[in-house]
């Protein structure tokens, strides 16, 4: 049996109270955060064992997902990926995914939006997806483009970290585009 949620490398599931731990952790290295959205001040062991046990009780939706990125093998927790802005009349969602450092550059966000767009665009019937990067973040503006995502705007010097300005630039993949790059086997 294969699951929909299993990729060459990842799992998506829903997250478990004992997820805490990785998810503290990964808060320590400041210029992941920042390229994921903003800095903010450390917070504790209790505070994050709290988070993640609130979200391990909420029910998901079938179109507004929060889903645990986990190695296929081991089930360890390496990051979380999310749909956002959905759009029902227009078939529109966008997604957001952060993988903690010492996970990157193993393929492990490659394999998540590619089962997560598997499932918002054949389960769940959205056209398109859209994604919005910090033009400083180059491993990930990268990979959109390896994954076939189009370039489709930029907001300028609309994010500020670090002290410096940066860009938001806007990918977006429709599910004609999605189907000839990864269509399933």
């Amino acid at each position: 049996m294969t699951s929909a949620w299993t990729g060459e490398r990842v799992r998506l599931r829903a997250i478990e109270p004992e997820d805490w731990e990785a998810f503290h952790s990964f808060d320590e290295y400041s210029e992941a955060v920042r390229n994921g959205h903003q800095l903010h001040p450390p917070q504790s062991a209790a505070r994050a064992r709290k988070w993640a046990a609130e979200l391990a009780e909420q029910t998901q939706g079938l179109d507004d997902v929060r889903l645990v990125i986990a190695t296929r093998d081991g089930n360890v927790p390496v990051g979380m990926i999310n749909t956002h802005s959905l759009d029902r009349v227009h078939g529109t969602f966008a997604y957001g995914i952060g993988i903690g450092t010492p996970h990157h550059r193993k393929g492990y966000a490659g394999d998540a939006i590619v089962l997560l767009l598997r499932y918002m665009f054949f389960e769940r019937r959205f056209q398109k997806a859209e994604a919005w990067v910090y033009s400083s973040n180059e491993p990930s503006l990268a990979l959109h483009r390896r994954l076939g995502f189009v370039e489709e705007g930029r907001r300028r010097r609309s994010h500020y970290a670090d002290g410096r300005y940066d860009d938001e630039v806007l990918f977006g993949m429709t599910i004609e585009e999605f189907t000839e790059r990864h269509a399933a086997s």
